[in-house]
């Protein structure tokens, strides 16, 4: 494939001018089964509905529960001042397999309701490792993430609250991993500069982003497919979150914490904030958004949360995101369940070609059988036609392919086939198709 490995070549020398070396094709991922994640909900939260969707869950963990507007009195851990037992919540998602991100959103309480911030943050930080970090008393938690999206705070605010809390948990539970709230190297309502950590890298185990595919805000907040050069902002924030990273704290993962697609079976409102609001179909939430995995494994971030677990069919920003509606699964949900069968136990090796509007593969290679490979192939594009494509180069011997299932019935057989050793003839399209590959 030699004009496809020309491209690939030529995507590599940009990549690593715009975001680092740690996008070069020497630096080994994450299996895909450690890098997919889901937003969930507290006691909302199913864990074991979403079990073939991925192993991963980021809470969104109320810090004003716990300690209600009293930040002085300490939360009786394991219940919240409200009564909701963490360690039930917490402990059945563990006993099926689940690992645990538990995002704190002090922001809740407004700022002028915390007693003494430094030191109110610290004692609740350090009761909450204490109680429920690796080394702790449940052993439930891996990582906690320090305010979702605390954007009314002003920096210094926060990087008073982020260094008194991180301090807390580093004093509970050294294992305990600490992960920023959503971060921007600019700013703005709903991210916080990366300014405010500059000087707290002994502090910080993780850096996180959110990040959608928005291509215009209110009223509308019009999205589209991840690979659309017209989005201002939705790879190129995380590119330059990396690109901070390695300059300034080389080493620390990224994860995307939130992502997704909006889309529902409700007609818009007549009027109100939401009357011009534009959501996606079923099928263009489940290719997008494993596009957008996909897309995301080839950079140089540990993982990737889809938002959201559930949503109760809203024609609105944010109410229609869920893999199910209404607890029932969206063409997404087997989408995603689909790649996490598929890749799981696959890590990301190279863009074999990445040709805009047209053409993108990606090689994916067993983590215990490097033997063992799979192509992604689709076409990078807001359509769905199919176009018979011939890929040349290809490693090893085709075995078989499938297609991005859209219900719960088996995939369907895919449309490679092998025309001579090296050359695959493949109908390519919007929805993925995965080639095995033997070599």
């Amino acid at each position: 494939m030699k004009n496809s490995n020309i491209i690939w070549r030529l995507w590599i020398g940009v990549a690593a001018l715009a975001i680092g070396h740690s996008e070069a094709a020497d630096v080994q991922r994450p299996l895909m089964k450690d890098f997919i994640g889901i937003n969930g909900h507290t006691v909302q939260f199913n864990p074991e509905l979403y079990h073939s969707v991925c192993r991963l869950v980021r809470d969104y963990h109320p810090v004003e529960w716990d300690l209600a507007r009293e930040t002085s009195v300490p939360a009786p851990l394991p219940f919240a001042k409200n009564r909701v037992d963490w360690s039930r919540v917490y402990g059945s998602w563990k006993e099926r397999g689940w690992t645990t991100d538990a995002c704190l959103m002090f922001e809740t309480v407004p700022l002028t309701d915390w007693v003494d911030l430094q030191q109110d943050a610290k004692a609740y930080g350090t009761a909450f490792a204490r109680e429920f970090g690796l080394s702790g008393k449940r052993r439930l938690i891996e990582s906690v993430e320090i305010g979702n999206e605390p954007g009314k705070w002003s920096d210094a605010d926060y990087t008073l609250m982020f260094r008194a809390m991180a301090t807390g948990i580093r004093a509970g539970d050294p294992r305990m991993k600490i992960a920023s709230c959503n971060l921007a190297v600019g700013g703005g309502d709903y991210v916080k500069s990366v300014r405010c950590l500059e000087r707290m890298t002994e502090l910080v185990d993780v850096l996180t982003i959110h990040s959608y595919a928005q291509l215009t805000g209110w009223p509308t907040w019009r999205r589209s497919f991840p690979e659309d050069p017209a989005l201002p902002a939705y790879l190129k924030d995380i590119r330059d979150l990396c690109a901070w990273r390695d300059q300034h704290m080389p080493g620390k993962p990224v994860w995307i914490t939130e992502f997704g697609y909006d889309s529902t079976t409700q007609p818009q409102d007549k009027s109100g904030d939401f009357s011009k609001w534009e959501g996606v179909t079923d099928v263009q939430q489940a290719q997008w958004l494993v596009r957008s995995l996909l897309v995301f494994s080839a950079m140089p971030v540990e993982r990737a949360y889809v938002y959201f677990f559930n949503d109760d069919d809203k024609a609105r920003l944010h109410g229609s995101a869920g893999l199910t509606r209404h607890f029932k699964p969206k063409p997404s949900f087997h989408a995603v369940s689909h790649l996490q069968k598929t890749l799981g136990d696959y890590r990301f090796v190279r863009i074999i070609t990445d040709r805009l509007g047209k053409l993108r593969v990606h090689e994916y290679q067993n983590g215990n059988n490097p033997k063992q490979l799979i192509l992604a192939v689709w076409s990078p594009s807001s359509g769905d036609a199919g176009e018979s494509t011939r890929l040349t180069s290809v490693p090893g011997k085709l075995v078989s392919s499938t297609i991005m299932p859209l219900t719960e019935s088996p995939a369907a057989t895919g449309t490679a086939r092998q025309i001579q050793p090296g050359i695959v003839e493949v109908t390519v399209a919007g929805t993925p198709e995965y080639l095995m590959l033997e070599l």
